[in-house]
């Protein structure tokens, strides 16, 4: 059974960073896709980035495109997501996703393993 632990979150002023983490278990995840969506109360779940594990091609939403950065240690299976210049509009829970679906998948009912979240709130 896979399962995704994500780290990192926190409380930010606007322009600061975060680097939130997802440590992955349970299988070996070079033919997997993993992602990040964010959701805030009363929206749907959004995507943000999208990383695929051996070719290391990303994708980014482009509200994030420029200031979110995606990368992978392998030693570890944990892959990361960078946050520079936050602002207010990035609060939100960060939910780590995986998909063996293949790489460009944006959906969320293209996952079908995600974490438990961690919350990033950026103040103005």
């Amino acid at each position: 059974q896979v399962q995704l632990v994500e780290s990192g979150g926190g409380l930010v002023q606007a322009g600061g960073s975060l680097r939130l983490s997802c440590a992955a278990s349970g299988r070996t995840f070079s033919s997997y896709v993993m992602a990040w969506f964010r959701q805030v109360p009363g929206k749907e779940r959004e995507f943000v980035a999208t990383l695929s594990w051996r070719s290391l091609r990303t994708y980014y939403a482009d509200s994030v495109k420029g200031r979110f950065t995606l990368s992978r240690d392998v030693a570890k299976n944990t892959v990361y997501l960078q946050m520079n210049s936050l602002k207010p509009d990035d609060t939100a829970v960060y939910y780590c996703a995986a998909t063996v679906r293949g790489y460009g998948v944006t959906r969320t009912t293209d996952f079908e393993f995600w974490g438990q979240g961690t919350q990033v709130t950026v103040s103005s």
